[in-house]
Parts: structure tokens; C-alpha cells; sequence
């Protein structure tokens, strides 16, 4: 029988008392209610970053990075990704843009690092302007390339072997925020795995995050060389989580720590496991530090460091899991404060015959409701 799916209190009360419409009068001083990421024959937006001091907004199309002011004039782009370029996040502290930058056909996983005042013009090439730098991440290399059935290979980029531990894919999201548990500490950069679909698999129903103290990371930063990929990079992350969420598309495709609340989201592609809830967003109790037990399914008793997911949503009574159904979230995810983010949508277009990809982030405020938390903020009539 099909599980029950019941509301916790917080959920009824979100479900019972609306919240009033979203006006201009939410908007966060300074940010406008849209911001255009443009139209490109690029892959589909992946990810987005602000600087907020500076005044520019930042957009991930798969392949393309693309530069523009807060009023989505273009100021600049990085092209020549062959990877697959996905969740950005802006680092306060040394003014760069990080991301995903992942190149499965030759198992090499990366942290991208973009130096975006010397993206002044479009069509900057990714290996030869010194624009980017990147970092290898040894721990997903390997949790990729396991041969989980030990036959004596690896199957490669599918999702459907046996290979692959915690059934990873690579990598999607990434946030800066504090280490977990310890609300106001220490900033790290957290890595959300890829995650292939497989319902025929049962050690995939987790989700894993990296932490990474990057304050050393200098040493290990290299351009980028496609024809020869470096592994230069920390020897294992800092710190290395689970959450217990049902198998999801490829993972945490946007991650963001909320500094308001204090909580970790994460917006994924629905998941296909007919015994799971396949919630698209989930929040991670900040709060509450990691406890140390059984990561579930493993094809042999493991245990690790487990994180809880944050009350709110609805929860799945079968399986435990709570979340929402939200939308939008899982193209680009910019928590601005004061329960503000900026959200994105996902579109095509055909021009001059083209198709092309649009991405536009577009503000909202959260209101916790039921199945979308996030209401959009409109300007109010004159």
C-alpha cells in the first residue's frame, strides 16, 4: 500500500494561515524583482551567484558562464567547457566564483574557480585567459569510479551497473556556509554529489555532501587543461555527510545555506523510486550536529555521519522524509537574507531559427507552504 503522507505542525500552519501577497515592499533594498541571464545555445541554467557589493549577477548555462550587472546588461562570458559547469556560489571572502565543473568520460572532478573581475567581455576562453583555476576533488574520483560489483571494471558514465558508491555521479551543488552543527562557524565549501537514478539499487537513497576548509586551497589551484586534466587537490575532504532522502535525479543539482534560518537547501530533480515521497526541495537542520550512524542499503554495514533534515514541509509517514514540491529551485538557488532568494526560471527560445536557453532569477520569499514554499515577489501596481 501507498504510504500516508501527513503534515507536521509546522506545515498545517503554514497550509492554514496564507501569507499575505508578495509586493515590492518585500524586496530586498537594492535587488530588482528579475534579473535576465540572457538566451544561448549553451545547455539549460544550471546555477546561479550575485555579488552583491560589486553589483553583478552570475549564471551557469552548462558549458557557459555568463557575467552581468544587476539590471541583466552582459558584461562578460567564459566559454570552451566541454564539461558539464553546474551550481555556482559567490565567496564573500576572496571576491571568486565557485562551481562544479565535472568530466566524467576522463573521471576528473573539480571545483571551478573564477576570478571575475577580469571578466570584462564575452567570450573569454575558460584555458586561455587565466580566468579560471581549478581544483581536483580526489574523494569523488574515487566514491565515482568504484567497481561496486568487483568484476574488474569500471562501467563508465551510466546509471544503470552495480558501479558507482552511493550510486554517484559526480558533482552538482555547492554553498559556502559554516561547518554543520556549528551555526556562525568557521565557512566552508560544501560539494553536493550527483546522484544517478537507478530504482533497482538500494544504496543510493542518500544524499552526500562534502565540507572543505578551501583556506589553503592556493596550492592546489591549476588552469584548466582539458587535453591533460591535473589531480591537484586535497587528499579527502574535511568532513563527509549523509542525508537520508530517497534516490533523486542526479542528486542536489542547487545547494544553498540559508544564513536567516540557518538551514542547508537543497533543490533536486525529482526521484523515480515509487517508495519514496520524490520531494524536489529538502532542508537540512543546520543546527543540529551530525550523529554518527548506520548509512542505510550499503551492500555492507557502513556508518557515517548522518544529517537531519529540517521540520517544515510535509513528511512521508513510510519513510521519514520530509520536503516539498517546489519548482525552479533546482536551475539556480540565491539565498539574499531576511527569508528572500532569488529563484530561477528556465526556459527556450527560438531566434533566427535557433533554440536557445534562457535563465532569468527571479525574487521570491519563503513562506514554508505547501507543496511551494516560495512565493513570487511582483511589483505592486501603481
Amino acid at each position: 500500500m501507498r504510504k500516508v503522507l501527513t503534515l507536521t505542525v509546522a506545515a498545517t500552519s503554514a497550509l492554514t494561515l496564507l501569507s499575505p501577497p508578495a509586493t515590492a515592499a518585500d524586496r530586498p533594498r537594492d535587488l530588482p524583482a528579475e534579473i535576465d541571464g540572457g538566451a544561448w545555445t549553451a545547455g539549460h541554467v544550471q546555477g546561479m551567484a550575485i555579488d552583491r557589493r560589486k553589483g553583478f549577477m552570475y549564471f551557469s548555462f552548462t558549458n557557459l558562464l555568463v557575467k552581468t550587472d544587476l539590471k541583466g546588461k552582459l558584461i562578460g562570458s567564459v566559454t570552451g567547457f566541454t564539461g558539464h559547469l553546474g551550481d555556482l556560489d559567490f565567496n564573500a571572502q576572496d571576491g571568486r566564483v565557485y562551481g562544479s565543473l565535472e568530466y566524467k568520460e576522463q573521471e576528473s572532478f573539480y571545483i571551478a574557480i573564477f576570478d571575475v573581475d577580469r571578466i570584462t567581455k564575452p567570450d573569454m576562453d575558460a584555458q586561455t585567459t587565466d580566468v579560471v583555476k581549478t581544483v581536483y576533488l580526489k574523494d569523488v574520483v574515487a566514491d565515482y569510479a568504484a567497481d561496486m560489483n568487483s568484476d574488474g571494471k569500471f562501467d563508465g558514465n551510466i546509471g544503470d551497473t552495480p558501479d558507482h558508491r552511493y550510486g554517484c555521479s559526480g558533482i552538482d551543488g555547492v554553498s559556502f556556509g559554516p561547518e554543520f552543527g556549528k551555526k556562525g562557524g568557521k565557512q566552508k565549501l560544501t560539494v553536493a554529489y550527483g546522484i544517478y537514478a537507478n530504482t533497482s539499487r538500494a544504496d543510493n537513497d542518500h544524499q552526500v555532501l562534502l565540507q572543505y576548509d578551501i583556506q589553503r586551497w592556493k596550492k592546489y589551484e591549476q588552469p584548466l587543461t582539458e587535453s591533460a586534466p591535473h589531480d591537484s587537490g586535497p587528499e579527502r575532504a574535511d568532513g563527509k555527510y549523509f542525508v537520508y532522502t530517497g534516490n533523486t535525479t542526479y542528486g542536489v543539482q542547487n545547494l544553498e545555506y540559508d544564513e536567516h534560518t540557518g538551514n542547508w537547501m537543497m533543490a533536486v530533480y525529482k526521484g523515480t523510486k515509487p517508495t519514496f515521497p520524490n520531494y524536489t526541495l529538502f532542508a537540512v537542520d543546520g543546527d543540529k550536529r551530525p550523529r554518527t550512524g548506520e548509512i542505510k542499503g550499503q551492500p555492507e554495514a557502513e556508518r557515517g555521519k548522518l544529517l537531519t533534515l529540517a521540520s517544515g514541509g510535509v513528511e512521508d509517514e513510510a519513510t521519514g522524509v520530509r520536503g516539498w514540491r517546489a519548482t525552479g529551485g533546482e536551475y539556480g538557488l540565491i539565498s539574499l537574507g531576511g527569508g528572500r532568494y532569488y529563484v530561477a526560471a528556465a526556459d527556450k527560445v527560438t531566434e533566427g531559427g535557433v533554440e536557445k536557453h534562457t535563465g532569468q532569477a527571479q525574487l521570491h520569499r519563503w513562506t514554508g507552504q505547501y507543496p511551494n514554499p516560495f512565493a513570487k515577489i511582483t511589483q505592486a501596481p501603481a
